[in-house]
């Protein structure tokens, strides 16, 4: 059986070790340096002649991240490696899935053809902010889940009078299956925007009061929906309000805007490494599951039992 090849872009270093660790192998050397300008210049240090090979990238800004990926495709795809995974715990650009209006780029759709450009056989991601996009590749996708592992953390947290909630009309199929899996009734907040980022009202679909609500939520950027959903349900009577959020994007004032929340608890896992510290903020790690289907793809097995989509 062909060598599998683990090699790490410089996003998520903590995170590709972890999985490593759990894989049971060492992270392949490469070298990442640059011109002064800030031009990279990118060097496989090992062979990877005849080898599986597993590039492991988050693709969050800046761009330089998807940029090394790509680098380190062509790179491997000249040195004649047999296989090439692209592992993108988060896969950036996917919030621009669609034309919405007049003039605007599909991103996510470029980005797809970007590295099936440079020479990617295969993606592996989690919690794509839109499903179809997995239809915009024309190589296979591995669309691992995070219920995999928030599922069993919160079956160890043994709920009592809990109810989830989305935070706006686009989670509501996401916290739907958390309300199936564990027999609860769904809220919906149902926010409205002028302008990109900025809430301008936020309404409450359902009864939250004397609950413990739980927000679901596949990324947070700002924190300003997920704040503003908190308060409103607050507001609706709900004893208290914690969300779980895939991909810890947490940009601008979102640090400052989850400690000055009604918030009690974000829980998030390792796809993007935390900015910095915040009592609020619980990380679960997805090197595990990543390890898994790293070695159900080199050994060829079904992964259906790591993302066995749960939601009607």
């Amino acid at each position: 059986m062909n060598e599998v090849k683990l090699f790490s872009g410089s996003a998520i270093p903590q995170l590709s070790a972890s999985i490593a660790d759990y894989y049971g192998e060492n992270l392949a050397e490469l070298s990442l340096q640059r011109f002064s300008d800030g031009e990279m210049q990118l060097n496989l240090l090992e062979s990877v002649r005849g080898s599986y090979v597993f590039f492991l990238q988050s693709t969050f800004a800046p761009s330089d991240n998807l940029m090394e990926l790509l680098l380190m495709t062509d790179a491997a795809r000249r040195a004649s490696a047999h296989y090439i995974t692209a592992v993108i715990p988060f896969f950036g650009y996917a919030r621009q899935d669609r034309k919405d209006r007049s003039r605007v780029p599909i991103s996510a759709k470029l980005v797809a053809n970007l590295l099936t450009a440079a020479g990617v056989d295969r993606i592996m991601t989690m919690d794509l902010h839109a499903d179809q996009i997995q239809g915009f590749f024309d190589i296979p996708v591995d669309h691992l889940r995070s219920e995999a592992i928030f599922f069993p953390y919160l079956e160890n947290e043994k709920l009592e009078n809990t109810i989830f909630a989305s935070p706006d009309v686009g989670s509501i199929k996401r916290a739907r299956a958390y309300a199936q899996h564990f027999g609860t009734e769904l809220i919906i907040c149902d926010k409205y925007r002028k302008v990109a980022n900025e809430i301008a009202g936020m309404n409450v679909i359902g009864d939250p009061a004397g609950k413990h609500v739980i927000l679901i939520d596949d990324l947070i950027d700002t924190a300003s929906t997920l704040c503003k959903a908190g308060e409103a349900l607050i507001n609706k009577g709900a004893l208290s309000v914690r969300a779980f959020c895939t991909h810890p994007v947490l940009s601008g004032k979102a640090y400052e805007t989850l400690d000055n929340s009604v918030l009690t608890e974000l829980v998030v896992t390792d796809t993007i490494p935390l900015k910095k510290h915040s009592d609020k903020i619980k990380v679960l790690s997805t090197a595990k599951l990543f390890a898994h289907a790293i070695r159900y793809t080199h050994e060829h097995k079904s992964m259906s039992n790591l993302f066995v989509d749960k939601r009607k």
